[in-house]
Parts: structure tokens; C-alpha cells; sequence
């Protein structure tokens, strides 16, 4: 089906967040079409992964938006590259608000699908609003603890506070990276885990790199993702029904681990965990098969609850 894209704008927190949104051939014409927020993993934007899986919705005839978070990307906000949980799900929000203003979606069959940390971030949002009737998540992660788990989280809150005192007192803000920024800076770190190797490949590489994604993280905003449980509550408040996408090639990032978790954790009563065999976190970002994979099921899936 013929998607047409446009690039439109909506406000989250009084600031102005950039988004595409991808509409069906003749889906203006019907007026009660059901639509999709799609969610981006961290140090990503609206142009990588979350951005393909929006378009091949639409393609399947769901209208979809996909958006830079705010204080990334095109997106509005300062200091720049932070990256604030409670922002994020508020971004989701927003979303939602814009949708409900085009006359050609159904308000009452709106979805949402989030990849990587853009999961956890999907399902953060979908437990306390209401207007999101059915939540997809491929390799969704918590992304408070992938931070937890990484290190001696007690440490690094002591360096933010550190560096906050130091910036309030006139320091530079420091900006630090997400992920190493070659492969020949990865080897010399050491670091040979297949979810690191694939974050670098993907990122850093002509295969997904992008300018809206430039590898910045403001250190100072960890401390609000260090304390963020993106599944808190699951077990009482996320009813809606789920479909939880993962592959069965684990790595550091533990999304195979964190989407069971979910699965086991929610309190929908339809949900579904599908586990692709063979397939790698990074594999479900841009590799044709496993994508047409998951994006097969989360059609079926959408059609079914939406």
C-alpha cells in the first residue's frame, strides 16, 4: 500500500516535538482509521528503526507517527542530548493528543509500539493512559535497569552530583556518548558483547547512521533514568492487550530477559510473547527478516485490538 509521509509538529511540555507522520493511500478518505505511536530506543530518533517499522505499519494500513523525543533530535528542548524518562512518556502522550485532532483516526483505536528502551518507554505510558488500547514492544527494554545492572549505579549518581554542583557553578555541561563511536574504538575498549557490537554497527555505520542521532548523552539526565522503572505497576495497571516481540540471541542489553519479564509481569489478559529464533537484539532494527517477521505478527496483532 502507498504511504505518504508528512512532516508535522506537536507540542509536549511546552515544547515543540518534530514527528513524521505516515498516512495510507485513500486513509483520509475513511475517516475511522485506527493509528499507531511508534517509539524510538534511546540515543535514537524518528529516522532509524522506529521510523521503519512505522512506515511498513502503514503499509499495512494503520496510520502511524513517529517522533524525535524531546531535547533530541529535531525536536525542541534544553539541554540538549538529555534523556528524560518522565519527558519520553510524555512525548507518548502528546502523540496521542495530536492524533486525536485528525479527523481521519478513530480516538478510540489508537496504538502504541516501542523498540529497544522506546518499549519500556511505550509501556511506562500505555499502563497510565487510557487512550492507548493495545501496546506492542520489539526488544523493549527497562532502561533504568540496564543502567542499575551496569556498573556500581551508587557511583555514578555520586558523579552526576558532582558534575551537577560543577555546572551550577559555571562549568561546560558535560556531554559524554552512549556507545563507543567506531568499532576500532569499541576493540580498544575491549568491548566484544553482540549487543554492543551490533549498537555500534548500526549506529556508527553508514547501515542506520544518522545526523538526528549523533551519539550524545547529557550525563546529568542519567540520574533520572537510573531511578526509572519502566515496569512499575505492570502487574495492576497494564491491562490493554500486549504483544511482546524479542530474539532468542541474547546479549548484554537483556531485552530477551526484560520481555519475558513483561509478559510474566502484565496484567493483560491478552497478551503474547514471540520469540524469533536466530535473531539478535540489533537483527530486529533493520534486518529484512526478522523485521518482516515481527512486523507480520504486530499487523496481525494491531488488527485484531485496534
Amino acid at each position: 500500500m502507498k504511504v505518504t509521509k508528512k512532516n508535522v509538529n506537536f507540542r509536549s511540555h511546552g515544547l515543540q516535538v518534530a514527528a513524521i507522520l505516515n498516512v495510507p493511500e485513500h486513509a483520509e478518505e475513511k475517516k475511522q482509521n485506527p493509528a499507531i505511536v511508534c517509539v524510538h530506543p534511546g540515543s535514537s530518533c524518528k529516522d532509524q528503526t522506529a521510523g521503519i517499522y512505522a512506515v511498513k505499519l502503514a503499509e499495512l494500513g494503520f496510520v502511524t507517527i513517529v517522533f524525535d523525543a524531546s531535547y533530541q533530535g529535531e525536536s525542541e528542548g534544553e539541554p540538549r542530548y538529555a534523556e528524560y524518562p518522565a519527558a519520553r512518556v510524555e512525548d507518548i502522550r502528546s502523540a496521542v493528543d495530536y492524533l486525536t485532532t485528525l479527523d481521519f483516526v478513530d480516538e478510540n483505536r489508537i496504538g502504541a509500539l516501542g523498540v529497544c528502551a522506546g518499549g519500556g518507554y511505550a509501556v511506562n505510558a500505555s499502563m497510565t493512559e487510557r487512550r492507548i488500547k493495545a501496546i506492542g514492544t520489539v526488544v523493549g527494554i527497562n532502561i533504568g535497569r540496564g543502567y542499575r545492572g551496569e556498573g556500581d549505579p551508587i557511583k555514578i549518581l555520586e558523579s552526576v552530583a558532582q558534575q551537577r554542583t560543577a555546572e551550577a557553578r559555571g562549568a561546560e555541561p558535560l556531554v559524554t556518548q552512549w556507545i563507543p563511536n567506531s568499532h576500532a574504538e569499541r576493540e580498544e575498549a575491549g568491548m566484544t558483547d553482540i549487543d554492543l557490537v551490533g549498537a555500534v554497527d548500526y549506529y556508527r555505520t553508514p547501515r542506520g547512521q544518522s545526523p538526528n542521532s549523533p551519539n550524545k548523552l547529557k550525563f546529568t539526565s542519567v540520574d533520572s533514568v537510573i531511578g526509572f522503572d519502566a515496569f512499575h505497576l505492570a502487574e495492576s495497571l497494564l491491562t490493554q492487550p500486549l504483544q511482546v516481540i524479542v530474539g532468542d540471541v541474547q546479549g548484554a542489553y537483556g531485552s530477551y530477559k526484560d520481555g519475558h519479564e513483561l509478559y510474566n509481569r502484565a496484567a493483560s489478559k491478552r497478551k503474547d510473547l514471540f520469540v524469533i529464533e536466530g535473531a539478535s537484539h540489533y537483527d530486529l532494527y533493520d534486518r529484512p527478516e526478522p523485521v518482516s517477521k515481527a512486523v507480520e505478527k504486530l499487523g496481525a496483532f494491531y488488527q485484531e485490538n485496534l
